[in-house]
């Protein structure tokens, strides 16, 4: 083998090596999928509509309720770039809401604090996903629902595990819940000054944990998340009841 052909990398070991290299890294290089309407459009075809999708925001957050969404898009006027909430900055969730919002039909539905500490965060949500897809204008005859759980939508429902970065209609509840969350929060902030609602949405940050050993909880504080519950004094009371662990959504 000529030196010109090893510095070339076409021939001998070290050029079968790097090729090998390069190859291995072109997988990272693949695009994101993104939501499609390829499922609601298949039920479409078999003559089952309208076909509905619904996601919530704020399962983990120490305060504030869970919000949850349904929506039906219009198959003929789906919003461009629909993703999961997410993965998408603060500024295009709002674009995207105001667009799903005109072009679909759309319910929210609420979990209070209360309901959470009643019935836990699991059954809290899925409460409020069921009372989302109630409330809307139209009753959906499927309904797509993000998780591996299923609710008591009254109709064909099916669990999509990260189905809000897969199905069009459950990205578009999911950026409809979190903006409307994210919208509360902020009015909470106002109403509530010094805990940073509006910065953090309740979620457990630093600042969040100093303003409640500062402050002390609000009535919007969940007293089941055991944060709350120890600055309450109530984990001695009933700790097998109080979330050590906050959830990540």
């Amino acid at each position: 083998m000529s030196r010109d052909q090893a510095s070339r990398g076409g021939t001998g070991r070290s050029g079968t090596v790097r090729k090998e290299r390069e190859s291995a890294r072109l997988p990272l290089d693949e695009e994101i999928p993104r939501p499609t309407f390829r499922r609601e459009r298949a039920a479409l075809k078999r003559g089952v509509w309208p076909v509905a999708g619904c996601d919530e925001a704020g399962r983990g957050p120490l305060a504030g309720p869970v919000v949850a969404a349904a929506v039906i898009l219009n198959p003929d006027d789906v919003p461009r770039g629909l993703d999961d909430s997410k993965r998408l900055t603060p500024e295009r969730r709002e674009v995207l809401y105001e667009r799903i919002c005109a072009r679909a039909h759309v319910a929210v539905a609420f979990a209070p604090p209360a309901r959470i500490d009643r019935d836990n965060i699991l059954r809290a949500s899925l409460w409020a996903l069921a009372r989302a897809v109630a409330a809307l204008p139209i009753k959906p005859r499927l309904v797509f629902v993000d998780g591996r759980d299923r609710i008591d939508a009254r109709c064909d429902c099916q669990a999509v595990i990260g189905g809000d970065g897969l199905v069009a209609s459950i990205a578009a509840a999911s950026i409809v819940a979190k903006v409307t969350r994210d919208r509360l929060m902020t009015c909470l902030g106002a109403a509530h000054p010094g805990y940073g609602f509006e910065q953090h949405k309740g979620y457990s940050v630093p600042e969040h944990f100093a303003a409640i050993e500062r402050l002390g909880p609000t009535i919007h504080h969940r007293r089941s998340f055991s944060p709350v519950a120890d600055a309450l004094g109530l984990l001695a009371v009933d700790a097998a009841e109080a979330i050590a662990d906050v959830l990540p959504l």
